[in-house]
């Protein structure tokens, strides 16, 4: 179990994140409720989400390190 307070365990909190806010915005109804704020405390779910969809490829490949990581290697 990834505890938040050592950096794989924050590593696996971001890559989540990100992951699920890229995924929360093809949501309609939480698409506006979320991402309509560009700055301040909302503003985290947006650039989260532009992280997630401009690289997709790389979040991609750094959960599946991750995930090996934490399987194999822990």
């Amino acid at each position: 179990m990834a505890n938040v307070y050592f950096l794989d365990g924050i590593l696996v909190f971001g890559l989540l994140f990100v992951c699920t806010c890229a995924y929360f915005k093809k949501v309609t109804c939480l698409k506006t409720w979320l991402f309509s704020e560009k700055k301040g405390v909302w503003g985290v779910f947006y650039k989260a989400d532009v992280i997630g969809t401009r690289l997709h490829a790389a979040v991609a490949i750094a959960c599946i390190v991750m995930a090996f990581y934490i399987l194999f290697i822990k």
